[in-house]
């Protein structure tokens, strides 16, 4: 099979400084593995070495001879031709044969998530010169549409690199032009076999690589892989399907799903998801731990007091109603996005940076039952989850709606749209302390980020200074996004620890789905997540969530634009831990609300005594 060549597109170095003594810097650099080109090549004999460069000259060195039979002319005459395809063509070889293109078919192509990320992520990768030489994209959905419908549809939400705008038109041109669309039903062999075809065409005769991106909903998933295997697979290439979550909604239904995927595609084709991971802040905490020898001893119970994984959204569901409330902020955003985010954090240093090693790590931290690994993570209780619906609030004059508000939603809706939860690993690293964790929708800001509370100073000089408040004398770390160099490589920058990556680079941070669409090209796996994660996952969740619709427990209020239900602080106060996203005016607020909520109780309970009194 001839090897993918792609374009150089990332650039792997990294700096070792010392910014307490002011030591010598270092400086490492190396090209990355992101041009998977054909490796060079000896051919010997007793009278040359010819080595075939990975840009396609051939280098020859001859040593001279005396003389030479009919047969060892020829042989040199194909030896010293000066570029591959001659030497294809002087040996009868096709050179396409040895040549590989990439065909990348977004199935569900007239849906939201394919016009604003998929297509924009592509042709952001095209333009930072990252995909193949040959390359094809292909656009399958169920509407009629032409190639010409496709490419003004797609052209309407490209846009160029802030900090490269030369050539933009041409570039989107030159894009455009890659892309065709073929209709079809997602369950029919016969339009899939339809595009294999045309895909057929465009490929020429190189070795075929396919990658599929199912845009679609969950309930067709199977019937799609289904139809693209058995009808539009590489026959001497590789074949990936990209599957986008939900990943079930349940540990039975994901089951079920892995089990139907397998059917026609192996673990190694299925690639799971999840966006979130291709975020610069997901990149910048194993950069943070395991680059760092100032971190890693600090990273245990030992020093670490409390950890905080706080997501938030200052808007609704807008339009997204019916979807999201078949499954709600914790398995929309929790069980997937906050707990590979937490296993990151928290698991065990991996052997290495290759993707089969970290991801081995993570499913050993998140097993609940799984036999021959021990319970590391406690199994979550409905006393430590705190769940919330958002509703309607007028603020400046506007009037925003509530969670049922929207017409897609049951106006007796009890899903979630913000949840806190209080989590524990048991064992040696992180015995006891608490891993908290808050997502919500129509919440005061949009942001994510990682709080690391450090335990006190032992003996502190200056706690007359701090008084009795001992977050004040904590030591605080926030991962927002921090000490990698922007861009889809993994290039590592030294800098001061308040770091702000608009004042530091210029350079604009690429789209998720940029980073993880290169890496299912390349094969590279370990931001994708396995099917042994995504059970041990739903298993940690599952009896909680069961649980909460089983009682059918009611979420609290809190005003659109606020900073979520009261019982995300009472959940937090329960472990001696305060929101580290609040500022003492805040917490301020917080007390006179406790204050205020306590006099509201006493006084019910003083009025219903006193109805009991009278009525007796």
């Amino acid at each position: 099979m001839a090897a993918f060549s792609a374009t150089h597109c990332r650039s792997y170095s990294y700096s070792h400084s010392s910014s307490i003594n002011g030591g010598q810097n270092q400086r490492f650099s190396f090209s990355s593995f992101s041009r998977l080109s054909v490796p060079a090549k000896a051919i010997r004999n007793s009278h040359q070495t010819v080595v075939l460069m990975q840009d396609g000259v051939v280098a020859t060195k001859v040593t001279p001879v005396e003389k030479e039979t009919p047969k060892e002319k020829l042989k040199d005459e194909l030896l010293s031709v000066t570029s591959t395809k001659e030497w294809d063509e002087k040996a009868g070889f096709d050179s396409n044969e040895n040549e590989s293109t990439v065909s990348i078919t977004v199935v569900g192509a007239s849906g939201d998530l394919a016009k604003k990320k998929i297509f924009p992520a592509l042709f952001a990768l095209y333009y930072e010169d990252c995909l193949p030489k040959h390359f094809t994209i292909y656009g399958y959905a169920r509407s009629k549409m032409t190639d010409a419908e496709l490419r003004n549809m797609v052209s309407k939400t490209l846009t160029c690199r802030i900090d490269k705008r030369e050539n933009c038109s041409e570039k989107m041109d030159q894009f455009l032009k890659r892309c065709f669309y073929h209709s079809g039903q997602y369950d029919s062999e016969e339009n899939f076999a339809q595009l294999d075809k045309k895909l057929k065409k465009h490929e020429g005769g190189r070795v075929s690589n396919r990658l599929f991106y199912l845009s679609i909903p969950p309930n067709i998933f199977i019937e799609a892989v289904k139809c693209a295997s058995s009808s539009a697979s590489s026959g001497n290439g590789w074949t990936r399907v990209i599957v986008e979550k939900p990943f079930g909604r349940d540990s039975e239904s994901s089951a079920v799903l892995t089990k139907s995927l397998k059917q026609y595609l192996t673990e190694d084709q299925i690639f799971r998801i999840d966006h979130y991971l291709g975020k610069e802040l997901v990149e910048n905490l194993s950069v943070l731990r395991f680059a760092n020898l100032i971190f890693e001893p600090l990273w245990s119970r030992r020093y670490i007091r409390n950890v905080q994984i706080i997501f938030s959204e200052d808007f609704g569901t807008e339009g997204r109603g019916g979807y999201f409330d078949n499954y709600g902020i914790i398995r929309d955003i929790m069980q997937n996005h906050l707990l590979q985010i937490l296993a990151l954090f928290a698991m065990e240093t991996p052997v290495s940076l290759d993707a089969e090693d970290i991801r081995n790590e993570k499913p050993k931290l998140l097993s609940v039952c799984q036999v021959k690994v021990l319970r590391s993570m406690r199994p979550l209780r409905l006393e430590d989850v705190v769940i919330g619906q958002y509703k309607s609030h007028s603020k400046g004059g506007v009037t925003y709606p509530s969670y049922t508000d929207d017409k897609t939603v049951p106006k007796d809706s009890l899903t979630p749209t913000f949840a806190a939860a209080a989590l524990f690993i048991d064992n040696a690293r992180w015995d006891g302390v608490p891993f908290l964790m808050k997502a919500g929708k129509a919440l005061h800001n949009k942001g994510a980020e990682i709080r690391v509370q450090f335990r006190h100073v032992p003996g502190n000089l200056y706690n007359r200074n701090f008084g009795t408040d001992l977050d004040r004398a904590t030591n605080e770390l926030v991962i927002r996004i921090n000490n990698k160099v922007p861009g889809l490589g993994m290039r590592l920058d030294r800098s001061n620890l308040n770091l702000h990556y608009a004042a530091r680079y210029s350079k604009e941070i690429p789209d998720a789905y940029e980073r993880l669409l290169l890496d299912a090209i390349e094969g590279e796996r370990r931001l994708f997540i396995r099917s042994d994660e995504l059970d041990a996952a739903w298993a940690l969740f599952t009896p909680v969530l069961e649980e909460l619709e089983e009682k059918k427990i009611i979420p609290e209020s809190y005003p659109y634009g606020s900073r979520g239900p009261v019982g995300a602080h009472y959940l937090a106060a329960r472990y001696n831990v305060r929101w580290g996203d609040l500022d003492i005016e805040q917490v301020a607020e917080l007390a006179l609300l406790f204050v205020w909520k306590s006099n509201v109780i006493k006084r019910w309970i003083l009025a219903v005594k006193s109805c009991e009194k009278h009525s007796s």
